[in-house]
């Protein structure tokens, strides 16, 4: 028997534009395309395909139907890499000290 928050593996048995569904021994759930991944999921066969093996947490069990609703990206979660940006300085006060050697340097290509 399952319950909400556990994490299983199981095999995708059909996709639809909505979502995969998966077969477990006992139970039909469901993955909504919303719970595959947190980026955008143009196309559902991009990450999943029939008879893959996946790892799903349990977000909601209907025992009369013998239904779940499954979680894909809660269990699957790629970590991105965060990188730092380098703060530049911006605006006219920038530009009023480099202003100088520009002109300097456009009299120069110009021969002023």
């Amino acid at each position: 028997m399952l319950k909400k928050g556990d994490i299983f593996t199981g095999v995708i048995s059909n996709i639809v534009d909505y979502g995969a569904f998966v077969k477990t021994n006992d139970y039909d759930g469901l993955i909504h395309i919303s719970e595959i991944s947190d980026k955008f999921v143009r196309n559902i066969h991009d990450f999943l395909s029939i008879g893959q093996k996946v790892r799903v947490q349990v977000l909601d069990v209907d025992e009369e139907n013998k239904q779940l609703k499954l979680s894909f990206k809660s269990v699957n979660k790629t970590r991105g890499i965060k990188i730092s940006i380098p703060e530049y300085e911006i605006g006219f006060k920038t530009l009023k000290e480099a202003m100088p050697y520009m002109i300097q340097e456009y009299d120069k290509k110009n021969n002023f």
